[in-house]
């Protein structure tokens, strides 16, 4: 699993792993690095011993040099014509964080033991986990985390989706405003710690893929434009910060490098790439796909997931590179979400404008993916989406949570805190049943009450910003735009709106009714093929009412009925729906019902009699053929003769 070397023959023709950084060699250490505004370039190294060394320049504003007799564990920075230090854009490692110096990293001091990984062979069967590791455990530590791993392997799932952990100013941040993108943030732990939770994983059948952020450079700390104001992209205008200008090459190279840089040198299984419609890119070839090329060279025979976000439901993203896609594996489908949330709290405030949160909503996302596919969207005013015609569901990712739905209702609050228990039940059948990839957001397999907000540690001066900007984004939302609401918000720079935030590992009980649920669910996925079967017309729905629906699986291992209520009690007469018919000489046999008693419910009732279909209020049961359950009519009364009167 070892990263292809890159031949670069600059004026010492070192073999190296990437293009720039500092890299171990044969008897030191080579730096180089991109700095095409610059004809002067001085390496300042701190420790072992302080000296400056000149680079020297290359072709394309390159700049390199071989310093011999130095290790791993030298710290470094760069003087630049303006007489600034400055860290590597390609730093390893920020001990001290973005202002202070750059430490050389020794890639193959970790011992792994996954030679046998082949990564992510079947993403249609993956169960995602997004985790956000400073707040997954009290310590917030790579090593702290990896001893709840086991756990997560009990629930059911599968790969792990860590939020971006690239190094950030302050000790305390979601890490979407990173500058230092080949860093792993020090705030976790070493680059050898994150290697070492990456083995972990792969040891208890775990993948891990990196959430990565290459649309923007975080506001403090990042001197990337002093280096090569290339990076900027003066023609458009970024809704979190400056926009990256792709058309230059050695910003894509940067890029690519960083994608190959992940996969090759800590073994994720893959990269979720954040906002890509803020990802800009008029080259004939998107940036995108040679991320995805890059990244599938790194990782070399493993397979890779790569999945992004993407607010405009840009199907292109997941179409072949040689049918003018990008070659990416998944999207996430916000449409899922919006929808589960309005039929679980009844808000459309803001952007869930247009979402019913109806039963044929559920319907039509589970059986076409999204739900915007071109039709005018009234809260951008503006149509929304592409096709998803010819596409398997595996080609979405679903989910009721993920840090930024929870993090938007403006204090964090989880959806089973918004809605009632029950419902909340019903829906998590829904997503773990359904064909798309499920996704959980960290603490949801627990229940937990935790919340998820906002937060930073910025000096004051840009506190303020933050602070402005996160309430200007809350006033969509017309309940949060109520000056009692803004006045209540919660700091983003206050170390207790973090501290509120950490989850509590005592919620890790396998007994707990939340946890059996998911975990209940996840057995059920694992033990019935159709649930995960690709095929079209493997799964059908019908609404029954305004707020019922059922789903039908076929598949050559058996059939399954899911009837979901999410109102009063349904209670009718047999409607004339197909889909609730059993197979041939059979009834329908309870196996699961989210009403059970050990999730916190009240039981279930015989769902079909001669008489009605019944189906408890917010509830979903899940039915199998029984032929014992065959619903036998009485023969007909035998004809009598007239009586004469």
């Amino acid at each position: 699993m070892a990263h292809a070397l890159h031949r670069l023959w600059g004026v010492t023709g070192v073999p190296r792993r990437l293009p720039i950084g500092a890299e171990l060699t044969e008897g030191g250490v080579h730096f180089r690095l991109w700095a095409p505004a610059h004809s002067r370039v001085t390496l300042v190294l701190e420790a072992p011993d302080r000296r400056d060394i000149a680079l020297r320049p290359e072709a394309n504003g390159y700049h390199s040099v071989l310093v011999d007799n130095l290790d791993a564990g030298a710290r470094y920075r760069y003087r630049l014509d303006d007489d600034q230090l400055h860290a590597d854009p390609a730093s390893r490692f920020q001990p001290e964080g973005p202002f202070g110096p750059s430490q050389v990293i020794d890639p193959n001091d970790t011992a792994w033991t996954d030679e046998a990984w082949h990564g992510i062979t079947r993403p249609h069967e993956q169960i995602v986990y997004e985790m956000h590791v400073g707040t997954f455990t009290s310590e917030g530590t790579w090593a702290a985390a990896a001893a709840h791993l086991a756990f997560l392997v009990d629930v059911g799932i599968t790969t792990i989706e860590i939020m971006p952990i690239n190094d950030y100013a302050g000790r305390r941040g979601w890490g979407y405003d990173g500058v230092n993108l080949f860093a792993p943030c020090r705030n976790y732990g070493t680059p050898a710690e994150l290697r070492e939770f990456v083995d972990r994983a792969h040891a208890l059948g775990l993948a891990v893929i990196l959430d990565v952020v290459y649309n923007h450079f975080g506001p403090a700390g990042n001197s990337h434009c002093a280096f090569a104001p290339e990076f900027k992209n003066h023609e458009v205008e970024g809704e979190w910060g400056d926009p990256l200008n792709f058309e230059s090459r050695g910003v894509r190279e940067f890029f690519t490098a960083n994608a190959a840089y992940w996969i090759g040198e800590f073994h994720f299984d893959g990269l979720r790439f954040d906002a890509t419609q803020a990802i800009v890119d008029p080259s004939p070839r998107h940036i995108l796909a040679e991320l995805s090329r890059a990244a599938r060279a790194a990782a070399g025979e493993r397979q890779l997931w790569l999945v992004a976000e993407n607010e405009p439901q840009d199907t292109r993203l997941v179409k072949p590179i040689d049918q003018g896609g990008c070659g990416l594996d998944a999207l996430w489908n916000d449409d899922f979400e919006h929808t589960a949330r309005v039929a679980l709290t009844g808000s459309t405030d803001g952007y869930l404008h247009d979402y019913q949160g109806s039963p044929q909503s559920f319907v039509s996302a589970l059986e076409r993916g999204f739900l915007y596919q071109g039709q005018l969207y009234a809260w951008q005013r503006n149509t929304r989406g592409t096709p998803t015609h010819g596409l398997p569901p595996c080609r979405f990712v679903n989910f009721l949570e993920n840090h930024d739905q929870v993090a938007n209702t403006g204090f964090g609050d989880r959806l089973i805190a918004q809605s009632d228990p029950a419902s909340y039940r019903a829906l998590t059948s829904v997503l773990l049943l359904g064909p798309q990839i499920p996704m959980l957001f960290q603490g949801q397999e627990t229940g937990t009450r935790k919340p998820f907000r906002f937060f930073v540690d910025h000096d004051e001066e840009l506190s303020k910003l933050v602070r402005h900007g996160r309430s200007e984004f809350l006033e969509q939302f017309a309940r949060l735009a109520t000056p009692e609401a803004q006045a209540a918000l919660p700091d983003p720079s206050a170390r207790s709106t973090f501290e509120a935030c950490i989850l509590d590992a005592r919620e890790r009980d396998l007994d707990a009714p939340m946890v059996q649920l998911h975990r209940d669910l996840l057995a059920l996925r694992r033990g019935f093929p159709g649930f995960t079967d690709q095929r079209d017309g493997t799964l059908r729905g019908a609404v029954l009412s305004e707020h019922a629906f059922c789903l039908h699986w076929w598949h050559e291992a058996g059939e399954r009925l899911l009837l979901v209520n999410l109102g009063r009690t349904f209670r009718q007469p047999i409607l004339p729906e197909p889909l609730l018919a059993p197979p041939e000489h059979t009834g329908w046999r309870v196996v699961w019902s989210s009403e059970h008693p050990r999730y916190g419910g009240y039981g279930t009732p015989e769902p079909f009699t001669r008489a009605r279909l019944h189906i408890p209020a917010r509830s979903a049961v899940l039915l199998a053929p029984d032929a014992a359950k065959l619903l036998r009519l009485d023969p007909p009364p035998e004809e009598k003769a007239p009586v004469d009167p």
